[in-house]
């Protein structure tokens, strides 16, 4: 598949995540969306005309072209949605970003991700939560997420690095430059603890409206958010209610009613929005991450069920080889689709064949 072509459908004005994906999906790929006629570009969900013609006329190129020798120059990964190194976890969201830039060494399909976000003004009690939280995750060699911000984003990253937990910074601008500009010398750490992921190209800067964007990558690209401290009209709470969208699990520490950067968190806990957190083994225990619920036993009463259908019989060889998994991972590992694949798990767990974990993880009995 041609990278220029990848590169270009990213550039076209007015074609959004949601809109490339039915491009993709209605074309086949990238050169047969640039092939194609206006008259069968009509068809497609979402588009105009102005998009149409951008599209047949090929000035998406010309960037396309300076964006490619960009990356090549710098030793930038471009990671495509349809193509395996893009990140598992981000490629089931509805509207994940159809293009990302990557410069670093982490592993983005790991076995379990957390980002760690919260306020840019941090009090001592979230940078002693920060320090704790991350020291205790060492155990789990989680990869750990966030927006490279002031506050708590800057103090999860350093906080990783200090205990060589590998982490990943999201920008919301292009990866010719840091944003804010005193967490270079950080960001340079994380290169080889890690690395920085941005869906902007070269040139892109910090604008406001950038930053919901980069919030939806730190929800997608993980199992988990933890806010740590958060005001009510903070951008973690945005970046929280983005994972709840994704079905994924949040927590959030409480503060005292009075704490301006904890009523974000309080909220969340308050209209359950959020798991409380006050300690490591709060988290472990709801998903499922003790030693007790890790450990895999293959059970006798699997080959008692002659009976199980292709797809169960599936399903139970995954989680035999893989152990416990969320929902989202099953989904992946077994190719069939969430909605079925609930439906088949909840007539299993009927036949004792699995039980569900806090969190949505499955395991066999």
């Amino acid at each position: 598949m041609s990278l220029l072509h990848q590169i270009a459908l990213s550039c076209i004005p007015g074609v959004g995540s949601v809109l490339a994906r039915n491009l993709i999906n209605f074309c086949g790929s990238p050169e047969e969306i640039f092939k194609a006629k206006g008259k069968h570009l009509r068809k497609v969900p979402g588009i105009g005309p102005k998009t149409i013609e951008l599209i047949e006329n090929h000035r998406a190129f010309e960037r396309a072209e300076k964006e490619l020798s960009f990356i090549e120059k710098y030793n930038i990964q471009a990671l495509f949605i349809t193509e395996d190194n893009y990140p598992k976890r981000l490629k089931n969201c509805y509207d994940a970003p159809v293009m990302l830039f990557f410069k670093g060494n982490a592993d983005l399909n790991t076995g379990k991700v957390i980002s760690v976000v919260g306020s840019r003004n941090s009090t001592d009690y979230g940078r002693d939560i920060c320090s704790s939280l991350l020291a205790g995750l060492k155990t789990h060699n989680p990869l750990i997420i966030s927006g490279l911000a002031y506050g708590i984003d800057y103090l999860a990253h350093k906080e990783a690095v200090k205990n060589s937990i590998s982490t990943v910074g999201i920008m919301a601008h292009g990866l010719d430059r840091i944003y804010p500009s005193q967490h270079r010398p950080l960001a340079e750490k994380m290169l080889s603890h890690g690395g920085l992921i941005t869906e902007f190209m070269s040139g892109t800067v910090p604008d406001r409206e950038n930053f919901p964007k980069r919030n939806r990558i730190i929800a997608g690209l993980s199992d988990v958010t933890i806010v740590v401290e958060a005001n009510i009209k903070g951008g973690a709470l945005i970046t929280a209610e983005l994972a709840n969208s994704y079905n994924r699990d949040v927590f959030a520490y409480p503060g005292r009613i009075s704490d301006e950067y904890s009523s974000g968190c309080n909220h969340l806990i308050k209209t359950n929005r959020a798991n409380l957190i006050t300690k490591l083994a709060d988290l472990e225990y709801i998903l499922g991450w003790t030693e007790s619920q890790n450990q895999l036993k293959v059970s006798p009463q699997l080959s008692l069920h002659i009976d199980l259908s292709s797809e169960e019989k599936m399903i139970s060889e995954v989680l035999l080889n893989k152990g416990s998994l969320v929902i989202d991972d099953l989904s992946i590992f077994t190719g069939l689709p969430q909605s079925k694949l609930a439906l088949i798990i909840l007539g299993m767990e009927m036949k004792g064949i699995l039980r569900g974990l806090p969190g949505n993880v499955y395991k066999l009995i």
